[in-house]
């Protein structure tokens, strides 16, 4: 008996129709005549769904008790003694009643498929086990109820029932998911646009992994080796030099071109560890693709060209990025290079790019230092005692002794010695003992002994063959010491400019942290970046750090300079010549780095030029129409009453002394709100932050519109809000009366709290035209009026004094669609401290995921919540 299939019907969010999508296949299996069963469905008071279980056998539920309570469970031992063909089982993250036969219902499901069943079941994105922390840090909830996620890579078939944020939303709006009375609370917690689109995004990211696993299994299972182009896989070739980061930024810029390409970096790095790449320059590399998106990889082969199209085929790419060599001419003479053997060898599948960059035919090899290094006088001078002293020991001690050990031996003793000196001393004290030990060798060993002459031919050859190889032992010990400190010193150079190139990407500003760097770098006293205005103009120190930076470039130790009216002084002592490549750098970089902030202040000195300019051309616009306008109704108005030729009734003088008042009023908010946003664009709003509840400042603030023009819903259950009352009162008057003024005769505007976590958010719900998505932040601004406002409406600072008072809160104020046509004005708020939800509060109200007010949720802990869902059912 083999084990059967499964497919999973896999959504973002509860509501996009998984159970219905299920259902309906468990129908087309049916007509084609397959014994198909329900083992478990939940339509949740949907009628749709709850429709579509006509016509399809449902196995009886099995009944359990839990502390006092009657509940339903899907009946494994059911479902195995029916043994259909199918069986549809919902909801596949369900947690089962204490006394079930398994904990969870996907154990119940893999004894279905062990027994041969085939189950096709459904789940959210949010219940896999291994996105619990990135759903709680986008929707704030903590799912309790999670499948591990290799329980549901393993089904046969995964099919995403898709839906976009906006059709979600209408359909609960419409109360096609939860009952009326949880709509709002649904889509003012979980079901914001945000959380949906995050949630789908996530959903589709794990389906195209998924779908990528296979395609790569269906590709080894059959041998296929040529790319399958399903998407764009770009494939980025680097050395280690500095042309990389060029290559990258172009392969990004290619894989921007089309949605779903994948960039990836990768190095060949040869299996004997030589190499000419910089580590910090690969570092860098790494961090920029990494940043883009892409991946960097790290590959050993021998033949780079090889080894880097068998890693595009092996990970299916579609193209490779290659930079134009930077081998000098003559160096061709040795192969046609690495971009023209990948071209050559690629096939027809392959697209090769070779980019262009500044490195082209500069030489492939590192940049070495002029002179040789020192090794430092003791190490030198101990190599000259043992070139030149103890071979001289050594003489005195051979021809003291009895038994001769034969010039061969001697030879090689004196060849130990040249070695030592090499290793000591460096190339000439090893050539100085080459020479003293041939001439002691010929004195004293060769017959005929104590001459400078040679009777026997072989002796001359030994004593020449000694002289050469002691002569290349040093040159070579030599050369690997001064290539180990040549090394060295790149290697701390390379750092060192890593460290300026990372500087560069991140954007730093810091002018004496640079400098300071630079200082400690070349263990320098001071150092000073200088400047002066032209050619006979004086100095002046544009920045300086350490004891007394100089002020004139004369009176420093070493200058550089940077262009032709900067330059970079530094006291201490002089540096060596193969040390200004670096301090070029750092010059270079200085420049740039106050340059910037320079323009960053000329910047910020600019915008607030403009912005007080623009408030200043609002301000006389308001001042010319929208304060005189009210001026004028009241001057009229008193003129009338001051009238000695015309006798007013009683109703005349009310009705004139009303308009004088109206006028005044509108005055007092125009002139309001004018000095709230002066004090907001001064920073002098501070607020006087305490704990207090909604429904003792919402009410106050609904003073200035009609009564039966606002909807009040603001539960007493709500926590405390952290807010200065007098600044929430101002920001809720503004908010609703502006919502009045745009809503429609005989459509009240809501205004509804609820909370989640450690938010409290309140939402003033209009019925009117709304407000297009590219206008949504310019509402905001200052004596900004959306284009239908009527004349007389204002001067367009409501939305923005209310806006300026939230964020001085801590607070924010937002503005989204309101479904089914309208504007909702999101205004979030800080819970108090000690009135906050608990840690890592679940918000859930059924195992399909959605979202119930949070206060019911402190208010249950995890076996009452899973109680309330079994007896009432999802809600």
């Amino acid at each position: 008996m083999g084990r059967g299939r499964l497919r999973i019907y896999l959504g973002a969010a509860p509501g996009v129709g998984k159970t219905y999508a299920m259902l309906s296949e468990g129908h087309r299996r049916v007509e084609r005549g397959a014994d198909c069963a329900v083992g478990f469905v939940e339509h949740h008071g949907r009628p749709r769904t709850e429709v579509m279980l006509h016509g399809l056998e449902q196995i009886e539920r099995r009944t359990l008790t839990h502390r006092g309570a009657s509940f339903t469970e899907m009946d494994v031992d059911a479902l195995l003694a029916r043994r259909p063909a199918v069986a549809l089982v919902d909801e596949l993250a369900h947690t089962n009643v204490p006394g079930s036969r398994n904990a969870k219902r996907w154990q119940d499901v893999e004894e279905l498929l062990r027994a041969g069943i085939d189950v096709v079941t459904t789940v959210n994105i949010q219940h896999l086990e291994s996105l619990g922390d990135v759903v709680e840090s986008i929707t704030g909830v903590r799912q309790r109820e999670t499948v591990p996620d290799e329980v549901v890579r393993r089904a046969d078939q995964i099919e995403l029932v898709d839906m976009s944020p906006q059709a979600l939303r209408r359909r609960m709006a419409h109360g096609n998911i939860y009952k009326p009375e949880k709509v709002d609370a649904a889509l003012s917690n979980y079901f914001r646009p945000g959380n949906l689109t995050a949630l789908r995004e996530l959903a589709l990211l794990w389906v195209a992994d998924r779908a990528d696993e296979y395609l790569q299994q269906y590709r080894g299972e059959h041998n296929i080796r040529s790319p399958w182009q399903a998407r764009e896989r770009i494939v980025v070739g680097l050395t280690g030099g500095p042309e990389g980061r060029t290559l990258i930024r172009r392969a990004a810029r290619m894989a921007a071109k089309g949605s779903g390409s994948e960039i990836m970096a990768v190095y060949i790095a040869r299996s004997d560890g030589l190499t000419a790449a910089s580590p910090k320059e690969l570092a860098v590399q790494r961090t920029l693709v990494e940043g883009l998106g892409g991946s960097f990889h790290h590959v050993i082969g021998d033949n780079v060209p090889d080894a880097l199209l068998a890693f595009a085929r092996g990970v299916n790419a579609t193209q490779i990025v290659l930079g134009s060599s930077r081998r000098k001419a003559w160096q061709y003479v040795f192969g046609p290079g690495v971009g023209a053997t990948v071209a050559r060898d690629s096939g027809p599948d392959l697209d090769v790019h070779i980019v262009t960059h500044g490195e082209v035919a500069k030489g492939r090899g590192l940049p070495m230092v002029r002179s040789a290094a020192r090794l430092g006088r003791p190490r030198i001078l101990a190599g000259w005692v043992v070139g030149a002293g103890l071979p001289l020991l050594l003489c005195l001690l051979l021809t003291h002794v009895e038994s001769d050990p034969g010039l061969g031996n001697d030879m090689l003793l004196f060849l130990a010695l040249t070695v030592a000196a090499a290793l000591l001393g460096g190339l000439w004290p090893a050539l100085a003992s080459a020479a003293v030990g041939s001439l002691l060798l010929n004195y004293y060993f060769a017959p005929p002994l104590h001459r400078f002459t040679v009777s026997d031919p072989r002796n001359i050859m030994a004593i020449s063959v000694f002289f050469g190889i002691a002569v290349s032992v040093a040159s070579v010990v030599d050369l690997a010491a001064r290539r180990t400190h040549q090394a060295a010193r790149l290697r701390a150079e390379s750092e060192i400019l890593s460290f300026l190139a990372g500087s560069v990407l991140r954007g730093e500003t810091a002018l004496d942290a640079l400098l300071e760097r630079l200082r400690e770098t070349f263990a320098m006293e001071s150092v000073a970046l200088l400047e002066r205005a032209g050619d006979v103009e004086p100095w002046t120190r544009a920045a300086g750090v350490g004891l007394r930076p100089v002020e004139r470039p004369e009176d420093a130790d070493v200058d550089m300079p940077i262009g032709d009216h900067m330059a970079l002084a530094l006291s201490g002592r002089v540096l060596p010549a193969e040390d200004r490549r670096v301090l070029g750098a750092f010059a270079a970089q200085a420049a740039v780095v106050l340059d910037r902030q320079r323009l960053v202040g000329q910047a910020e000195e600019a915008r607030r030029l403009a912005e007080g300019n623009r408030i200043r051309t609002a301000l006389l616009a308001a001042v010319s129409h929208d304060l005189r306008t009210p001026l004028a109704s009241i001057k009229a108005s008193v003129s009338s009453l001051r009238s000695a030729d015309v006798e007013w009734s009683e109703e005349d003088r009310a009705e004139l002394l009303e308009g004088i008042e109206d006028g005044a009023d509108r005055l007092d908010h125009l002139v309001g709100n004018l000095l709230d946003m002066s004090r907001l664009q001064t920073g002098t709003v501070t607020p006087l932050i305490r704990e207090i509840d909604l429904d003792e400042v919402v009410p106050m603030a609904l003073g200035g519109v009609p009564e039966d023009s606002v909807a009040l819903d603001v539960p007493e259950t709500l926590p405390m809000v952290a807010v200065d009352p007098g600044l929430l009162e101002r920001t809720m008057a503004n908010v609703v009366e502006n919502a009045v003024k745009y809503s429609p005769p005989g459509l009240p505007v809501l205004v509804a709290a609820s909370f989640l976590g450690d938010r409290v958010e309140v939402r003033v719900v209009d019925r009117g035209r709304g407000v297009p998505d590219e206008a949504k932040d310019r509402i905001f601004a200052p004596f900004q009026r959306y284009g239908d406002a009527p004349r007389g409406a204002g001067v367009g600072l409501g939305l923005a004094v209310a806006r300026g008072f939230a964020e001085a809160m801590g607070g924010t104020l937002t503005a989204e669609d309101t479904p089914g046509g309208g504007l909702t004005m999101v205004l979030t708020l800080r819970a108090a401290a000690r009135s906050r939800a608990p840690a890592g509060g679940d918000a859930d109200t059924d195992t399909d995921g959605g979202a119930d007010g949070a206060a019911d949720m402190m208010e249950r802990d995890h076996d009452r919540d899973r109680t309330a869902r079994q007896k009432a059912g999802p809600q």
